[in-house]
This record gives C-alpha cells, sequence and structure tokens, in this order.
C-alpha cells in the first residue's frame, strides 16, 4: 500500500501514474471502433447483429428479435422481490422530485417596449441511454439517466444494453419500467452507439446519447459526437476522501473500497492530516478486501491506483483535492461545512461522516453519472439541461429596429459585411 507525503519532494511523480490511469486507449482501440462505425452506418441491422451475435455470444435471427417485449418485462416484475421493487421505486422518486427542481421555463423580457427578447426552452425528442452489462448489472444507471430525460419532456426514450449470453438482469428491466424507458434492446458495445447515433432498419436516430459503458462505448461516444450529443466521456470512477483525523477508520475503508470494486483501473484516494489515522484505514482496507465477492477486482484496482496521502493541514487537502477534481469527493471531517466554500472542483460532494458515496449512487437524488478524470473542473453532472435545448427569441417592432438599426448597420459596417448591413438599412424609414 502506497502512503504518501504530499511533500515529498517525488510525490508528483509518483502519483502521475494514478492520474493518468485509463489514458492508454490506444490508436488501435479507436481504429476497432472507426471499423465498428462504418459498418453500422454502411450496414445498418446486419452490421449490428453480426456483432452483438460474436461479442456476446448470442444466436439471434434479426435485430428486431433482440427488442425486450411487454411480456419479458412483466416477467421481470414477477421476478423481482417486494422490498426490491420498493427500493427501486422509491429511488426514482427521490431521483425525479430532486431533477424536478433543476428545470426550466420559457421566458420573454419586455423590458423594452419596442422590443421583446426571450428563451424558449424544448425538450430533445428522442434520446438514447446506454446501461452497461457484464461484470455487474446496474438498474441504478437506467435511473439516473432515463429519469432526468422524462422529467425534461423527452417523447421517447431508447434503451440499450449488452446481455452476454442472453442474460438480462430483471432489475434493470424493472428500473427502466418505472423510470419510464420506451423501447429496450439487448445490444451494447461500440454497435450500440453506431446505431444510435446513425440508426438502422430497426433502431431508430436519436438526438443524444448518454450513459457510461467500457472503453470501446466511451470511444465510440467520442467519435459519433457532432452526428449526436452526448453527456461526456466518461473515464473509470474515483474518489477521494478529505480526512482530518475524525471518524471511523473502517468507514472511510468500506467508502474507498465502494469504487474499487467498480473495475481494476478505479481509483480510491483519501488525503488526511493524521498518519496514524491512514495507517488505520489501509490495514482496515486489508481487512475488508478479504470479505468482498469482487475482491480481485477490488484488490487490483487498489494496489494499482488507491493512494493514502498525508498532508499537513486540511487546507493542503482542500488545495490538492481542487487540483484533480475528483469524481466523487468525500469531506470525512468533523464540520463540512466550514470548508465547502474551498471546494472548487468535484462531480459531486458528500458531507459528513453518515454521507457514504454509496448514497448518492442509489437514491439521495443528484444523479451520479458525473464528470471523471478531472473534468469536473469543466463539466457538470447529467441533469435535466442534459436533455432540452434552448432557442434564442428575438422580436423587434418596427419602431425598435428605426431606433437600433443605424447601430447594427454601424457594426456590420466594421465588418465589412454590405449585405448584412442592407437587411437592416432597406427597413429603416429616412
Amino acid at each position: 500500500m502506497k502512503i504518501l507525503d504530499i511533500k515529498d519532494k517525488d510525490f508528483d511523480s509518483r502519483f502521475a501514474a494514478i492520474l493518468g490511469r485509463g489514458e492508454e486507449c490506444s490508436r488501435d482501440v479507436e481504429q476497432v471502433v472507426l471499423d465498428i462505425i462504418a459498418a453500422v452506418r454502411g450496414r445498418g441491422d446486419a452490421a449490428v447483429l453480426e456483432y452483438t451475435n460474436r461479442f456476446d455470444r448470442l444466436d439471434a435471427s434479426s435485430l428486431a428479435s433482440l427488442e425486450v417485449t411487454s411480456d419479458e418485462m412483466d416477467e421481470a416484475f414477477a421476478r423481482c422481490q417486494p422490498e426490491d421493487l420498493a427500493a427501486l421505486k422509491l429511488a426514482v422518486e427521490r431521483v425525479a422530485r430532486f431533477h424536478e427542481k433543476q428545470k426550466t421555463e420559457t421566458w420573454l423580457s419586455t423590458e423594452e417596449a419596442d422590443v421583446m427578447l426571450g428563451q424558449m426552452v424544448t425538450p430533445l425528442q428522442r434520446v438514447g441511454i446506454y446501461v452497461p452489462g457484464g461484470k455487474a448489472s446496474y438498474p441504478s444507471s437506467v435511473i439516473m439517466n432515463a429519469v432526468p430525460a422524462k422529467v425534461a419532456g423527452v417523447p421517447e426514450v431508447i434503451m440499450v444494453a449488452p446481455t452476454p449470453d442472453g442474460e438480462i438482469n430483471p432489475h434493470v428491466l424493472v428500473a427502466a419500467r418505472l423510470s419510464g424507458v420506451d423501447r429496450i434492446f439487448r445490444i451494447g458495445g461500440a454497435q450500440a452507439v453506431a446505431a444510435l447515433a446513425y440508426g438502422t432498419e430497426t433502431i431508430p436516430k436519436v438526438d443524444k446519447i448518454t450513459g457510461p459503458g467500457n472503453i470501446y462505448v466511451a470511444t465510440a461516444k467520442k467519435l459519433v459526437f457532432g452526428q449526436v450529443g452526448i453527456d461526456m466521456i466518461a473515464g473509470p470512477s474515483e474518489i477521494l476522501v478529505i480526512n482530518d483525523g475524525s471518524g471511523n477508520p473502517a468507514h472511510i475503508a468500506a467508502d474507498l473500497l465502494s469504487q474499487a470494486e467498480h473495475d481494476e483501473l478505479a481509483s480510491s484516494i483519501l488525503i488526511t492530516t493524521d498518519r496514524k489515522f491512514g495507517e488505520t484505514v489501509a490495514k482496515e482496507v486489508e481487512k475488508q478486501l478479504k470479505e468482498l465477492s469482487r475482491e480481485s477486482i477490488a484488490r487490483k484496482s487498489w494496489e494499482s491506483y488507491g493512494a493514502i496521502i498525508v498532508a499537513g493541514e486540511l487546507n493542503e487537502a482542500i488545495a490538492f483535492s481542487n487540483r484533480i477534481a475528483p469524481e466523487h469527493l468525500e469531506l470525512a471531517v468533523n464540520d463540512p461545512f466550514a470548508i465547502l466554500p474551498q471546494i472548487k472542483n468535484a462531480g459531486a460532494i458528500f458531507m459528513g461522516h453518515y454521507t457514504p458515496e454509496a448514497a448518492g449512487d442509489y437514491l439521495a437524488g443528484p444523479n451520479h453519472t458525473l464528470p471523471t478524470g478531472g473534468t469536473a473542473r469543466f463539466f457538470s453532472p447529467l441533469s435535466v439541461d442534459d436533455f432540452v435545448k434552448k432557442s434564442s427569441i428575438v422580436y423587434f417592432s418596427k419602431g425598435g429596429l428605426n431606433r437600433l438599426g443605424d447601430d447594427i448597420v454601424r457594426i456590420a459596417g466594421l465588418e465589412g459585411l454590405e449585405a448584412h448591413a442592407k437587411s437592416v438599412s432597406k427597413r429603416l424609414e429616412k
């Protein structure tokens, strides 16, 4: 286990490997994805079916046969335990209630008697959401992507999810119905992203694609951006815990491992002002690792990209956090509200000793689709804003154009755009 002192001369170089994880998205991966996108654009359903059968070990005869039916949805509900169904319903309700507060309305300003300005807010018409499959099942990802889309007023949400060997978790389907998903296809990978971006005979073209996935999915989203909108390029998950020596080391260890179990590239970091506390956390992590069903994944993540960092004071820890802009930030300190104003870059902030990051993953209310890899410096969590577009509204009466027209003509002249100027001057009363 790496215990680093932030004042060490070689700290930056030793920490660089953690910051650079996942950057080896080689040109080989990009070329594979480009080939898949080209095949889907050229051959539509046939290409998507071919890749899906190969990668997910299926034997489907048509793409239409991979759409989830109403009967399959009913069967999923029948297989869902009442307690599980109640928990998923609670999550949907809480996430919807939070996102309702994010809605913005069309507005018009009439501050000037002869000019009216405003903004029209319109939901996207069709959105595609990607839900990962394979190493784990994520009904929470369904909720976090579909609910804000529906709150925003998106009429049609198309969900894609890979189903290796034909298996699909019933809780994923239940979450989809509860969240208002309209259609579900059992496809994944770059081929699913390409199908949503360009459309095929069976899968309709969407306006935007959201949701996390593996390196091939992330690369595909990057490459189709511009043809469709995307939420963000999501990298491996990460958590940073700021600690002042207070709290229970077992709780901190559990929080670090909650990210480490995601995948081998996940990063879990504790920065504390108390070295002894950090050493105790390290021992507790090792103890808890042995109790995890996903121990091999969590251990590789922890040993490769985990770290305990000792800082001289809280301000030093906060400055470090702002520099790396973590996806998940826990303020495991005695008074988190006292240092909150100093936090500038973080995807989501979890306050105090009784707010584990997992609460935000599932049902606290805010979205768990968050910027990773330092992009919290300029990206925000997925929100209702991601599922609407805004159009500017401009209205001039004749008097308004007469009042402002000369200045419009003058600025057009500064740019040497004569036709622009004439489109105004020909309307002016002289």
